[in-house]
């Protein structure tokens, strides 16, 4: 790498055009050219692409960035060539995308520009960084940095977890150890440790910024009846201002309002992954370009939607946790003004959304990959055991990657550069028990998070503090901006506690080792490892010792 690097300051006035960097994109931009892995955990809007693009542009060899969506990477690399391709002083920092929307020639060309150095940043999938030839072609160019963008899919704990993401860290060493910039706008605790540990950060620099949107005000609908509940949805909709996003939790749902809204005068459109590519990429430039009142979507809709207009994000259901609401809101009111973020709740939701969090081992897969596993006489390639599985027992690639990273996470395969290894002694009877309990662990932490989602839902006090809370950040006073607020009725959640502040560790006798998410007057939610988000009442902690710092 450069010994001595251009000032990033300068670089962004220069290149961009940015008058000046907020410290902590300095901060990240610094330690990345230094050679040290960060994490970047950035509101919506904050500038977290210039991260990697300033970075990127201080160093020798390319940039490979990992985004999840072959849409938004057309985005990314159509608004870098926008940046920087119209200053004849720079040629050499245009963007390549590689995916399976591009052409064989179209590949071939974007190939080449890496190899004789007119492009820069190159936009992959995960899956992309899956292939065997892909690496090595990457290798060869000994590229500066790898960049993880939306990284909260590395985590299980993040609502839009992606298998192959949990293989970059892998890939990573096999094209020559890069350093790593991760970036995602919102990661509770739990999520920044396991993108930390799922993409092997070494001694990386952390940052995580207030995650606080006090544009953004924060209500609940409570309701009894279904039917009343999408009546509801439909008429406060249709009065608030436009546009905005309506979420749903499944496609049928999406279609229905979409149509309903439409019947009352907004131009609508529904979009979920049951529709064809060319369908939802029509409602997203639509959107994008003002021809929409409203979407109303699954969680099909939404990562890198770079919409600055937003007036409301309403959710038609609950989701399965506040790291995916609260990323889902965020889209409303990036561009500073006020918007409406709003949860139409009722209790019985939550049966459905632990329907869904339902973890469980295919064991007949796990049995298959530690079958080959064990015939094997060395390392085996992801990729090559994948393509078995596919020829000999039909199991597709992604139903394997899924349950090779919990054969991992339940310790019962290992993976390096070289490929995957069964642990010694681990047969298919002892690996399928191992991945049922660790399936169990992560369904018992799931349905925790469920209910933190219940906990705001219902909560007395100011929904942004609860909101806050969660993500590690205290609020000192309620809001203002919240309906409990709006209301008079919020209560103060923050209390001081000596013995258990604030993201202070503690023990538990019987669920181990755990991180203080919240300190209420009469009650601490912890989080525990194994076993998610508990609430304990405070005068039981105090009585019968349950605690005790760590």
């Amino acid at each position: 790498m450069t010994t001595t690097p251009p000032d990033v300051h300068q670089l962004a006035r220069d290149v961009f055009g940015w008058e000046e960097l907020r410290p902590s994109q300095a901060e990240a931009v610094e330690a990345a050219v230094s050679g040290r892995d960060a994490l970047s955990v950035m509101p919506t809007g904050y500038g977290k692409s210039a991260v990697y693009q300033l970075a990127a542009l201080m160093v020798d060899g390319p940039c490979v960035v990992v985004s999840p969506l072959i849409a938004l990477q057309a985005d990314q690399r159509d608004g870098l060539n926008e940046l920087v391709g119209s200053d004849p002083a720079t040629p050499s920092t245009h963007a390549v995308a590689i995916n399976s929307s591009v052409s064989a020639r179209e590949q071939d060309e974007a190939w080449q520009t890496l190899e004789d150095g007119t492009a820069k940043f190159v936009f992959l999938t995960p899956e992309q960084l899956a292939k065997d030839e892909v690496l090595q072609r990457l290798k060869a160019m000994a590229p500066a940095f790898l960049v993880v963008d939306e990284a909260h899919c590395v985590s299980s704990w993040g609502h839009d977890f992606r298998p192959d993401y949990l293989r970059l860290g892998v890939a990573r060493h096999r094209m020559g150890a890069p350093t790593i910039i991760a970036l995602t706008a919102t990661a509770s605790t739990p999520v920044r440790e396991e993108i930390v540990e799922g993409l092997g950060l070494a001694d990386p620099l952390v940052l995580a910024l207030g995650f606080d949107r006090p544009n953004l005000h924060l209500a609940v609908h409570r309701h009894h009846e279904d039917q009343d509940k999408q009546d509801a949805v439909v008429d406060q909709v249709a009065e608030l201002p436009r546009p905005g996003l309506v979420y749903t939790s499944t496609r049928r749902a999406a279609e229905d309002y979409a149509a309903r809204l439409a019947d009352r005068g907004l131009v609508t459109a529904a979009y979920h992954a049951g529709q064809k590519s060319a369908d939802r990429d029509q409602t997203l430039e639509r959107f994008l370009d003002g021809g929409l009142d409203v979407v109303v979507a699954t969680s099909a809709f939404g990562m890198g939607i770079d919409k600055a207009d937003v007036r409301f994000v309403v959710h038609a259901d609950i989701t399965d946790s506040l790291d995916t609401y609260y990323q889902e809101a965020g889209r409303a009111g990036r561009d500073g003004e006020d918007a409406q973020v709003v949860l139409h709740y009722r209790s019985e939701d939550l049966g459905l959304r632990s329907f869904f969090s339902t973890q469980q081992a295919d064991q007949d897969v796990v049995t298959a990959i530690v079958r080959q596993l064990q015939r094997a006489d060395g390392p085996v390639r992801l990729t090559h055991l994948k393509r078995e599985l596919k020829d000999t027992e039909d199991i597709s690639g992604r139903r394997v990657t899924g349950s090779v990273n919990l054969l991992q996470a339940a310790g019962a395969v290992a993976s390096s550069r070289q490929g995957l290894t069964l642990v010694e002694r681990v047969g298919p009877k002892t690996a399928a028990r191992l991945a049922e309990e660790t399936a169990e662990r992560l369904e018992r932490i799931d349905r925790s998070r469920i209910e933190m989602m219940r906990g705001y839902a219902e909560t007395d006090g100011c929904r942004r503090q609860y909101l806050l809370g969660y993500f590690g950040e205290e609020l000192e006073d309620p809001c203002g901006r919240c309906d409990t607020c709006d209301a008079g009725t919020a209560v103060d959640l923050t209390h001081d506690d000596a013995r258990f502040p604030l993201q202070s560790a503690v023990e538990h006798s019987e669920w181990g080792s755990g991180i203080v998410m919240s300190v209420d007057e009469d009650r601490l939610t912890v989080l525990f490892e194994d076993q998610g988000y508990k609430t304990l009442a405070r005068e039981a902690v105090e009585e019968h010792g349950l605690l005790r710092p760590a």
